[in-house]
């Protein structure tokens, strides 16, 4: 027997193709835009707060190594005022017209006054972001000092190179800097960085 070979046909089927989306992949395409766009939003607005603390941070310290080198070269102690916006740094014997001179025990800050002398001393003052609240805390303290009006905390460097030790606190909302100052170098010791 001879085999033959059968042509099998089938019946026509007709397809349609569509040029465009579906409802849901339109949809799935969106939520993962909005996805990105939200996640792209708030890493902005989280990092502006975190650059605002950071250069907070850095002027400050950088503040601080200016008066300890200021205090070192003209031989007499020189401050960092805490104020409500703003940080200022002059000789001792002119800063905050007598208020806060003694640490939370009733000691005198670094000693006693040195009266100011004449020539040449250096001032300065650097402005802190309005967003920005300050609050200081003393060596062997446990409560955080705001500066205001009629209390401003003093932070003294003395010719020798010490200065007290302390930590300075930046706050914006929810978010916060904490700097723990070494009282040899007036740098950074410790700091914290809390973004939310």
């Amino acid at each position: 027997m001879a085999k033959t070979e059968r042509m099998m046909t089938f019946p026509h089927k007709t397809r349609y193709t569509s040029a465009g989306f579906t409802l849901l992949e339109i949809v799935i395409v969106l939520m993962v835009f909005a996805l990105l766009v939200g996640g792209a939003v708030t890493t902005v607005v989280l990092s502006s707060s975190e650059r605002a603390l950071v250069n907070a941070s850095g002027e400050i310290e950088l503040l601080a190594k200016k008066a300890r080198t200021t205090a070192i070269l003209h031989q007499k102690p020189y401050a960092i005022e805490f104020r409500e916006n703003s940080l200022r740094l002059l000789p001792f014997a002119e800063a905050s017209d007598g208020t806060e001179r003694t640490t939370a025990l009733g000691n005198e800050i670094g000693g006693s006054e040195v009266k100011s002398e004449t020539g040449a001393t250096l001032r300065q003052d650097v402005a802190i972001d309005s967003d920005i609240s300050l609050s200081v805390r003393r060596w062997n303290t446990e409560n955080f000092i705001t500066p205001k009006k009629n209390l401003i905390p003093i932070w003294r460097f003395d010719p020798n190179g010490l200065s007290e030790p302390i930590t300075v606190r930046m706050t914006i909302s929810d978010s916060y800097a904490q700097d723990t100052y070494h009282p040899l170098t007036a740098t950074i010791a410790n700091s914290e960085l809390e973004v939310k």
